[in-house]
């Protein structure tokens, strides 16, 4: 009876070392036959796995890039880095123009190129001028007697009036009036008679002077 359990014991002890020792090798082969597989190692007894197809990487051009210029290196202007380069000269005035001549007095005429009626006082004569040329005369004149002499110098036409009446001298007639001072005027009158201040002409001379004068014309009365 004692031998049998002995014996019993014997063949589980083996059985079980023939089981443990089965799924210890069957668990060593498996990596075995993994990492065999991964390096093209076939195990004895086991199938070869298919071929991978390999395809080939057509060749790709590489095109040539340009390596751009360098620039030349800059260097900062003379008078310490970073100074502003020097200023140019400033460009020459250019030269004035010439101040124009003042304008000569017509041949034979007293008085300045640029008025447009000349009064000859001296030699009791008028004149229309144009442009330093006279347009007109001259013509004979009459002027204020003593004490209402006419006055000398550069005056404008200050206005005109076809018929005047003087209220200073009981409404007397002035026609063709161009007046140059205040109260002082070309008119139509005698020429025998001097006047208080104003020009006498003729009527044609007093008629082409109200039609050719305006207000602003200058006017020049010398002695």
């Amino acid at each position: 009876m004692h031998g049998s359990k002995v014996v019993v014991g014997v063949a589980l002890a083996v059985a079980a070392g023939v089981l443990a020792g089965g799924v210890t090798a069957a668990a060593r082969a498996e990596p075995v036959a993994v990492w065999g597989a991964a390096a093209g190692i076939v195990a004895p007894g086991s199938r070869a796995p298919a071929p991978i197809p390999v395809t080939p990487i057509p060749a790709v051009p590489i095109p040539a890039v340009p390596i751009p210029a360098i620039p030349a290196p800059v260097f900062p202007a003379p008078g310490g880095l970073g100074a502003p380069p020097a200023a140019a000269p400033a460009p020459a005035a250019p030269p004035l123009p010439p101040k124009p001549a003042a304008p000569a007095k017509p041949a034979g005429v007293p008085c300045a190129a640029a008025v447009r009626a000349c009064i000859d006082l001296a030699h009791n004569k008028a004149r229309l001028l144009r442009g330093g040329v006279v347009e007109y005369g001259p013509v004979p004149i009459t002027s204020g007697k003593p004490g209402y002499r006419t006055p000398v110098g550069t005056f404008r036409v200050l206005s005109k009036e076809r018929l005047h009446l003087s209220r200073a001298f009981d409404n007397a007639p002035m026609p063709y009036s161009v007046f140059f001072i205040p109260g002082i005027a070309f008119h139509q009158g005698s020429l025998a008679v001097t006047s208080h201040g104003c020009i006498h002409l003729s009527k044609a001379a007093a008629i082409r002077f109200f039609g050719s004068l305006a207000r602003g014309d200058v006017v020049q009365a010398v002695r």
